[in-house]
């Protein structure tokens, strides 16, 4: 009876007993199988049959071979040396740099002293804008440099020697930096995009010697060599095996033509000829006639032609780029039209129907507001005026980029109009009644015109219409702009005015820079601007106004002792931001790095950092937008101040009205102000309208990067606008005053809880 109440009892568990046991035998019986011998090895099924066939080849134990070791990860063990001091590794922001990626392709143009200035100059202007690195050669000898080119002048005009001079110089210069180089002449017209699209798909794990194929005149017809004049395509890896054996080419091949003595170099030593066709991918060419004029060219060998061969003169450059052009802009059209008719037919296949089809076809839809305050408002505009203007007036005559863009929407929708209604209908415009435009982040700038039009049919009868028309201008393509390479390791010169109004805040602009720069060894300097008015300049041997801040610096320096900052005392009734950088312009050498800062900025190493990355000398110039917190007795009233842990969407916004801070390098003001001194012709009260954004915006030629930088965060303060400024700087000093009190919804519960009080 126990033994059967036992097994009653044991019965529901008995299923979950033996499958832990069966589990737990299979998985010992299993390891007992995968651990086999000691010495074994784990090999693929291809190991596994050589072993058995009694046959192991040496490549199972060695490791890839030289051709793979781009491709194959390599761990690299990290030693210090403990007899070495311990010293800080700089590394770079960029990952391309650090992980060694390439760039994709580089030119090569070929040009002589007859047509630099003509041919040279057309295939720049053709061709340039299309590839991040171009370089020309020549032979010769200080040679004037067209506007816009780099020219690498090797300083001897013999054929042979300019291509072993720029093959040599391709190597030692570029050889590890590109994947691709493409060799081309002065007189060749090429297609940009067609050999962009060439090396994308082509595999750079190849010796590639691609072009017009050639026969050498009475010799091996399995060998041949890429003809120079319709452009040949080298690899790297074929680059580097090629280096090595210059020299034995230069003094062993005997050749009239740089061409032949270039593929003949490339046979002997490599073994490689030259082909047309690689991986599926056609050199296609195009020999032109004389006197051939590109538009009558029909041939669809020529349509096809990624290059075209010989090119006598620049207007025939300019006229087969024009033709090429059109060609593209056609296929493009066409390739629009396919796949637009591909989205409807499969829309009606989705769920939500034709209805979910937004116009126009393959753009993104309207975005779609999620309150009030996310409404895009529409600018109302007429061919005359523009009634949204930045400044906040209420009208504003229509000039430079905002008239042009409104000519060229109105010119568009006529276009569209007549290509619609032709040969019924042709329509002229007689006048703009109504325009509206909006910027929709997602997809681009919107427009709606009422248009006052004549209408003329084909029997010569004419009437006049008002019709309402929608265009979009969509966003493009995305394009990465080629940059300089700056490091983190430049220096840089902080730059602070201080007036009697900032007195207030010096203590705590001084500790955030002890804190920031000083105790963390960043490689930053600091130079104070004393600004005395004229009646405190005449007292400061009784009372020095700034004689507390001087005693602060007086006291980080006796702290760090090898920190020296030091001052410039300025006396003026208008403290213009022009005039003071000329005197500490002059104070610095050309290569500095000014940071010019305001009392309430807190300097950061974040921030800095971005400052020496996002400044690049001759290039770019770097205005932030700095964070401006709120008025704290605004936003929080009675409750708890924030934490030290700014929230960008309650506690501030960017104040894009103040251009306060500034990062530039002194030789780019310098220049800047140079063109500034000859243009306003010693009229010094010019300058008290304007600051040091004015002066680059205007009087240089270089990117000026204004964006919003988080980095950047100053603590409310009402700042003092100075009425003795020009009419525009005082105005912008109101405004980021009066918006940096409280957002819309703070301000408005302040009011409300004050008319509570007072109705109480």
């Amino acid at each position: 009876m126990r033994l059967a109440a036992l097994l009653a009892a044991l019965r529901p568990a008995l299923p979950l007993v033996l499958g832990l046991s069966l589990g737990c035998s299979l998985s010992l019986l299993r390891a007992s199988w995968s651990q086999g011998g000691g010495e074994e090895l784990c090999l693929g099924a291809a190991g596994r049959a050589e072993l058995r066939s009694g046959v192991r080849h040496e490549a199972a134990e060695a490791g890839p071979g030289p051709g793979h070791e781009d491709f194959r990860p390599r761990i690299v063990p990290y030693y210090r040396d403990p007899n070495k001091p311990y010293k800080k590794v700089l590394r770079t922001r960029y990952i391309q740099t650090e992980l060694g990626f390439h760039e994709r392709l580089f030119v090569a143009v070929l040009t002589s002293r007859a047509t630099l200035n003509t041919l040279a100059v057309a295939v720049n202007k053709t061709i340039a804008h299309h590839f991040s690195r171009l370089l020309y050669f020549t032979g010769l000898r200080s040679a004037k440099v067209p506007h816009g080119m780099v020219l690498v002048a090797h300083g001897d005009e013999r054929p042979i020697w300019l291509m072993y001079e720029t093959m040599y110089y391709i190597h030692q210069h570029f050889g590890s930096d590109y994947d691709w180089f493409y060799i081309m002449q002065d007189d060749t017209y090429t297609q940009a995009e067609q050999v962009k699209a060439l090396v994308t798909h082509l595999s750079i794990n190849q010796d590639v010697y691609l072009g017009r194929a050639e026969e050498f005149i009475g010799g091996d017809e399995q060998a041949r060599y890429c003809h120079g004049g319709f452009g040949y395509l080298l690899s790297r890896s074929l680059l580097l095996k090629l280096h090595p054996h210059l020299d034995s080419c230069r003094n062993e091949i005997l050749s009239v033509r740089p061409d032949e003595w270039l593929g003949r170099c490339i046979i002997d030593f490599l073994g490689i000829t030259c082909v047309s066709q690689l991986q599926g991918q056609y050199y296609h060419t195009y020999e032109l006639a004389k006197n051939a004029d590109p538009e009558k060219e029909e041939e669809e060998e020529f349509q096809a032609a990624i290059a075209v061969h010989p090119v006598s003169d620049m207007s025939l450059m300019y006229r087969l780029h024009k033709h090429f052009s059109r060609i593209q802009l056609e296929r493009a059209y066409q390739e629009i039209q396919e796949l637009q008719m591909q989205i409807r037919n499969l829309t009606s296949l989705t769920p939500a129907g034709e209805a979910s089809l937004t116009w126009p076809v393959g753009i993104n839809s309207p975005f779609l507001p999620k309150s009030r305050f996310e409404v895009i408002s529409w600018d109302y505009f007429t061919e005359q005026h523009l009634f949204s203007c930045l400044d906040g007036s209420p009208k504003c005559e229509l000039s430079g980029a905002s008239k042009a863009d409104v000519s060229d929407i109105i010119e568009s929708a006529l276009e569209q109009l007549n290509s619609r209604y032709q040969p019924l209908l042709r329509f002229s415009k007689r006048q703009l009644l109504n325009g509206y435009r909006r910027f929709d982040p997602t997809r681009g700038m919107e427009y709606t015109l009422d248009l006052l039009l004549e209408a003329v049919t084909q029997k010569g009868h004419s009437h006049v219409l008002v019709k309402r028309v929608s265009l979009v201008r969509p966003l493009s393509k995305v394009e990465i702009i080629p940059m300089p390479y700056v490091t983190e390791a430049t220096r840089v010169q902080l730059v602070l005015p201080l007036t009697v109004q900032d007195l207030d805040f010096v203590s705590n602009f001084l500790d955030m820079y002890a804190m920031n720069t000083l105790d963390t060894h960043d490689n930053a300097l600091l130079t104070l601007l004393f600004i005395y008015h004229p009646y405190d300049a005449q007292r400061v041997s009784q009372v020095d106004v700034f004689a507390g801040v001087k005693a602060m610096v007086g006291e980080l320096e006796k702290r760090y002792a090898e920190v020296k900052i030091p001052w410039i005392s300025v006396k003026t009734e208008v403290p213009s931001q022009v005039k003071l950088m000329d005197i500490v312009s002059k104070k610095h050498p050309v290569d500095t790095l000014f940071f010019l800062a305001s009392v309430w900025t807190e300097i950061n190493m974040e921030f800095l950092n971005r400052c020496r990355m996002n400044t690049i000398s001759n290039w770019q110039v770097f205005f932030p937008v700095h964070f401006q917190e709120f008025n704290p007795a605004l936003v929080y009233r009675s409750e708890q101040t924030a934490s030290s842990s700014t929230d960008f969407l309650k506690d501030g916004h960017f104040d894009r009205h103040s251009f306060a801070e500034a990062c530039f390098y002194n030789s780019d003001y310098m220049t800047a102000r140079t063109k500034l001194a000859a243009d306003i012709l010693d009229r010094d009260e010019v300058l008290e309208s304007m600051e040091v954004f004015d002066v680059f915006l205007h009087y240089s030629g270089l990117h000026l990067f204004r964006a919003v930088e988080p980095g950047l965060v100053q603590k409310y303060a009402l700042r003092s606008c100075n009425p003795r400024l020009s009419e525009e700087l005082y105005h912008r000093c109101v405004l980021s005053n009066l918006e940096g009190l409280a957002s819309r919804s703070h301000l408005a519960m302040a009011l409300f809880e004050q008319e509570q009080a007072n109705s109480t």
